[in-house]
């Protein structure tokens, strides 16, 4: 489902049984996604929109941020290996890849070396240490624990980036992620879990240099501009919000890092409608798992709102 289906579907419930008095976007994950994009294009036909653990940073950045952990793995962990990353023509082509290079995750997670390379690998995704809604969050320093959340997390980052990649492209009809230009050292540099790497290089006594000069000289991968056209209009973010918007997000998101939400926001910042956008976060690991008494309260600032497009200020929505 997509932004035109849904305000494709409002019009279809409007002509059936009359326009609803007030109407709320709300949707998780990629529904999130989706509740952003109908804030933006079609806010006027909405009291307010609720994006829950959204990819707010929009379908392009999702599908290159997805791609620099993924080739990272296959440099470092699985050097030689030809598994294509992008132009997959099937799935069978994409599972084959993301099996080959889940193994090579799961062999590297047996020696101090392969851990600290899977962490590396994680870093370039800002993958968090707690990952994890029924485990305690890692205690600061705790690199171990913090590497294995972030190695389980990544092998579901391999086979996203690979299986939902290939379904993408079909649709798309083409590459629409590249990482030529990208400088995965100064990548690295900005990441939230950069001192993990750092010690567990250390811890191993590999030179972390090394590997990122590595990273640097590997053959890079272009995109193609028509799939790229195409994933801009279907969906990539603007920052004008048209109807106030919430979104909420857990800190530990492995699926959805919640760096994501501060892209959006300072875009939002740029076109200066700051005053539609509130944004909460959940201290928990795990990708949308918030409990109902988290959600249900972020519809209150809607629920007396008289007409579309004239729900409550934005600052009873934070």
């Amino acid at each position: 489902m997509n932004v035109l289906v849904v305000a494709t579907l409002e019009d279809e419930f409007a002509d059936r049984f009359g326009r609803p008095r007030r109407a709320i976007a709300w949707g998780t994950s990629l529904g999130g996604m989706i509740t952003t994009g109908l804030a933006e294009r079609h806010g006027r036909r909405f009291a307010g929109a609720l994006a829950m653990c959204g990819l707010q940073h929009g379908g392009v950045a999702n599908w290159n941020n997805t791609l620099d952990p993924v080739f990272a793995v296959r440099t470092l962990l699985a050097p030689g290996s030809t598994a294509p990353l992008t132009g997959l023509p099937d799935q069978a082509t994409a599972l084959a890849s993301a099996a080959e290079l889940t193994a090579a995750l799961d062999a590297a997670q047996a020696t101090p070396q392969g851990r600290a390379r899977t962490a590396l690998a994680a870093a370039l995704h800002n993958l968090p240490a707690w990952t994890d809604a029924n485990a305690p969050e890692p205690v600061p320093g705790d690199h171990d624990t913090a590497q294995r959340n972030q190695y389980l997390a990544l092998r579901g980052t391999v086979y996203v980036g690979l299986s939902w990649r290939q379904e993408a492209e079909t649709w798309a009809g083409g590459n629409m992620a590249w990482n030529t230009g990208v400088d995965y050292a100064r990548m690295l540099a900005r990441s939230s879990v950069r001192a993990e790497v750092v010690a567990l290089y250390a811890r191993a006594g590999l030179s972390l240099g090394k590997d990122l000069a590595a990273l640097a000289r590997a053959p890079r991968i272009s995109a193609d501009r028509a799939a790229v056209a195409y994933v801009i209009r279907n969906l990539t973010f603007t920052g004008r919000p048209a109807a106030p918007l919430l979104t909420i997000h857990t800190t530990g998101d492995a699926l959805v890092p919640v760096q994501v939400q501060r892209a959006y926001a300072d875009a939002v910042a740029e076109s200066g409608r700051d005053r539609l956008l509130r944004q909460a976060f959940v201290r928990r690991g795990g990708h949308c798992s918030f409990t109902t008494g988290e959600m249900l309260p972020r519809w209150r600032p809607w629920s007396s709102a008289s007409a579309p497009g004239t729900g409550p200020t934005p600052d009873r929505a934070r």
